[in-house]
């Protein structure tokens, strides 16, 4: 046989080698994951509920779900086991960070410190105008004024 003929179904073969290789390295991760759980520990489930485990069997995990609730749940439903840190944010909205950052309440800030780079340009007038039409104005040319009409 021909060398070009072969070399299509060596291509596949080795496509799917590298296929499954992947897939194997991230089923371990996951295992590798799962046998990190403790009691006490923060995971998220495949379903996206957030839970704390309470204790862990051969093939199931019991998660404290709410204060006093608890549910029974199959290892490979754990879907992510969290840090202290990041379980807390999430579930109770604590916010461990301390940053400095300010976040205006509108844009101002923004167009402030463009209009100062530009030496001379003319700023928008976008305040409204006080317009108000005169009441002579909103007489028809038949007397009636908009909206009257000549029921009796």
């Amino acid at each position: 046989m021909n060398l070009v003929t072969l070399l299509p179904f060596i291509v596949l073969i080795g496509a799917m080698f590298l296929m499954t290789r992947s897939a194997k390295k991230k089923q371990a991760q996951a295992v590798e994951m799962r046998n990190q759980m403790q009691p006490g520990t923060g995971v998220r489930t495949i379903g996206g509920m957030y839970a704390t485990v309470k204790e862990i069997g051969d093939e199931t995990v019991l998660l404290e779900v709410a204060p006093g609730v608890h549910a029974v749940y199959a290892k490979n439903a754990i879907g992510a086991v969290l840090e202290d840190s990041e379980y807390n944010r999430i579930v109770h909205g604590d916010d461990d960070t301390d940053t400095d950052t300010v976040v205006p309440d509108d844009a101002s800030s923004l167009t402030e410190d463009a209009a100062e780079g530009q030496e001379g340009a003319a700023k928008a007038d976008l305040t409204k105008k006080d317009a108000a039409p005169a009441a002579d104005s909103e007489v028809e040319k038949d007397g009636k004024a908009d909206g009257e009409t000549e029921a009796k």
